[in-house]
């Protein structure tokens, strides 16, 4: 009686070389092609199990994986199971794709949210503006979020969770949790769309946690940054223009010009336009992400020309490494060294902006146009196109005019918007 299972041998599985389907019995079958190398037409020779079945008057080939990689006794048991899955009404193949799935499946919820905030900083960080951004970004998530659920699967973080992160610094550090909590609420959002979790965010606010914690706005002290009063700029500035050091005429430029300390401390010179007296910092080194031109006066016209002489790099105020700018600490560290050490860089926009208001008559928008603020009003942003530039020409040479003066005595008469 003709064998109807195993009819193949292990030796007959190795040798064989006739191109072709082998029976072995049962439905599966050894595919042997025989092919040519294309480089010096040696003759080629490659194996694999098939099973064929037939279900619903369809008929099928399931491939259960080459030889030698799957020997003859898996391909017998790979068989014998999709045996047992046809006698069930069942299609291997359909079986087998349900079972990759479901096995990647349990892969993604079985990721750690760790793991996906690493994966999420790593999209996303090109589009972050400086590595200050980014270095923020992954030291609060290592020091509040890790700690409390980063090893657990990512489809396991809750309210409860999020709340013994956020709970112990809500209060102590408003700032700092406010921006842990909405980190954890984007890498959420992140992972539900990649199928690593489901349901609602844990780490919402409105609607959400805002019901389990106290407003912002009634634990969170608004910190200004000192600043000096604008009565006591020119006396200021005379003591500054008594050094000769590059942070002392970074930090005239940056009064002068109402800008921001990063704005001014990566000031290039392809910025500058000397003829036109105006600087144009780059959208992407503005914290509203929009070009800014600044109008230069005499007095921080005077500054460029003077280290225009000293140029050593690409950067206005060069710093001691060759190539790059001068560090953020100068202004701190100068501040201290002429007996401010409460006072601020960022703290002479504030000058700048109590003397607009009191000492001119310029209308509001123009003080807060120099100082590149956003428009609060979307309507009111939306129509205005311009960027008052020559009124804020006028206004920052007054400004430059007053900041040459001494101090000044009571009662003075405000200055008078010319044009």
């Amino acid at each position: 009686m003709a064998r109807t299972l195993h009819r193949l041998s292990a030796t007959k599985v190795a040798t064989v070389r006739t191109p072709g389907y082998i029976a072995d019995g049962g439905n599966l079958y050894l595919r042997v092609v025989v092919g040519v190398k294309a480089q010096n037409k040696e003759p080629t020779v490659s194996k694999g199990w098939i099973f064929r079945f037939a279900i619903a008057g369809r008929t099928r080939d399931a491939g259960l994986g080459s030889y030698p990689t799957v020997s003859l006794a898996r391909a017998r048991e790979e068989a014998e199971r999709c045996r047992r899955l046809v006698a069930s009404g069942i299609d291997p193949i359909e079986a087998r794709n349900e079972e990759r799935e479901a096995a990647l499946a349990a892969a993604a919820k079985a990721t750690t949210f760790e793991q996906c905030a690493k994966t999420f900083v790593e999209s996303h960080e090109a589009g972050w503006r400086n590595d200050k951004h980014r270095a923020q970004w992954t030291s609060t998530l290592k020091t509040y979020a890790y700690p409390v659920f980063g090893s657990l699967p990512v489809g396991a973080v809750d309210t409860t969770l999020v709340m013994k992160a956020l709970e112990p610094i809500w209060v102590a550090k408003p700032e700092t949790a406010g921006r842990v909590r909405g980190r954890i609420e984007r890498i959420l959002d992140w992972a539900k769309v990649r199928g690593y979790r489901e349901g609602e965010n844990p780490a919402r606010l409105r609607g959400h946690l805002d019901n389990l914690l106290p407003k912002k706005s009634k634990v969170h002290k608004v910190k200004h940054h000192a600043a000096l009063r604008y009565q006591d700029i020119g006396a200021f500035m005379a003591a500054l223009r008594g050094e000769t050091s590059i942070s002392a005429r970074a930090l005239a430029f940056l009064i002068l010009t109402a800008t921001r300390s990063g704005e001014t401390l990566e000031a290039k010179w392809d910025e500058v336009d000397l003829d036109n007296r105006v600087w144009i910092i780059p959208a992407e080194r503005m914290k509203a992400h929009k070009e800014h031109r600044v109008p230069l006066g005499p007095r921080a016209l005077a500054i460029l020309i003077d280290m225009k002489e000293i140029k050593l790099n690409d950067y206005i105020f060069p710093g001691a490494k060759p190539g790059c700018p001068l560090s953020n600490m100068a202004f701190a560290m100068l501040l201290r060294r002429k007996g401010y050490p409460n006072i601020t860089a960022h703290g002479f926009r504030s000058s700048f902006r109590d003397w607009a208001a009191e000492r001119t008559s310029f209308p509001r928008e123009v003080a807060e146009m120099a100082l590149a603020h956003k428009i609060p009003d979307a309507v009111e942003a939306a129509y205005r196109r311009g960027d008052l530039f020559e009124k804020r020409r006028k206004l920052m040479e007054g400004w430059g005019a007053y900041c040459g003066r001494m101090p000044e005595p009571a009662n003075v008469t405000p200055m008078r918007r010319t044009g």
